[in-house]
């Protein structure tokens, strides 16, 4: 794949795992970044499915929804299968399932619905009021003095830029804040190709990073400090807009339920007009192991 001008190295490895291999019609094959932890990131999976789904479509259609449920847990040291089947094929609409394989068992699955957009009736609810991305501090800036404690997210890939409005999991514990949404701007960190899948498909991945958050802070905790075990269940986007991903989102997140050791994220990715590009639900189980007395 070429690379993108005015990319960084770390936005070209994830578009690098958006070019997948074809072997044989509707078989897609997805590597892993350098970067990877336990098992492969739920991200990963949603974004490598979708343009799998993608380039399995004949001529060119917006995606519209997608609906994943993850399986077992990827081995990071093994490649992905993809497995595309064509439900339908029609004038305005097409719709694929993908199954992500390894060693011969399913470890995801995703129904992808593909459909033109046409004009209609048209409304959204409104953007949340927050400060702009530009008078935010990266990232990078969040993590000092925390290194040790986060070092999983610290030393991970980090192809998004991500201006938090709010303070992160982390900030918000050492302060005892209970935050129960959760407000961050993101884009890729540089320029994106023009293919509207390849934008769908780092939204994908990006939308994996931040939505479970309000579950954890609306009890004060955080990743990296407190025990926590977190793993996706399922996960589904609906596609409303068209947008540009190396622009900037906002994503807004709260948490509606935690029950039965599960959680439940929504998420609305707006544009900075304040239009509803984007809307996100996934599903978690979430368990956490208190300090012994």
């Amino acid at each position: 794949m070429t690379e993108a001008p005015g990319t960084t190295s770390d936005l070209n490895k994830l578009l690098a795992l958006f070019d997948l291999e074809e072997p044989e019609p509707d078989l897609f094959i997805g590597l892993h970044p350098t970067e990877v932890g336990a098992r492969t990131f739920g991200g990963q999976l949603l974004s490598q499915g979708v343009v799998a789904a993608g380039r399995s479509v004949p001529r060119p259609t917006p995606v519209h929804a997608l609906n994943a449920h993850f399986i077992r847990g990827g081995d990071v040291s093994k490649p992905i299968e993809y497995h595309v089947t064509r439900l339908r094929d029609g004038k305005p609409f097409a719709n694929r399932l993908v199954n992500a394989m390894q060693d011969g068992e399913e470890i995801f699955s995703m129904l992808v619905a593909f459909q033109d957009n046409k004009a209609g009736l048209e409304h959204s609810v409104q953007s949340p009021d927050v400060a702009y991305p530009e008078d935010l501090p990266p990232l990078g800036e969040h993590f000092k003095g925390f290194e040790d404690r986060i070092a999983l997210f610290v030393n991970a890939m980090h192809p998004i830029d991500i201006r938090f409005a709010n303070d992160p999991t982390w900030k918000a514990r050492e302060s005892g804040e209970r935050l129960e949404h959760n407000r961050v701007w993101m884009r890729t960190d540089g320029q994106m190709p023009d293919d509207p899948l390849m934008h769908i498909a780092a939204l994908c991945y990006a939308s994996d990073t931040t939505v479970l958050d309000s579950i954890i802070t609306t009890h004060g905790l955080s990743w990296g400090i407190d025990r926590l075990f977190a793993a996706t269940v399922n996960h589904s986007m609906w596609f409303h807009r068209d947008f540009r991903f190396d622009e900037w989102l906002l994503y807004a997140t709260e948490s509606p339920v935690a029950a039965g050791s599960r959680g439940l994220g929504t998420g609305r990715f707006f544009t900075r007009e304040g239009l509803l590009a984007t809307t996100v639900v996934q599903e978690a189980l979430i368990k956490y192991f208190p300090p012994k007395k």
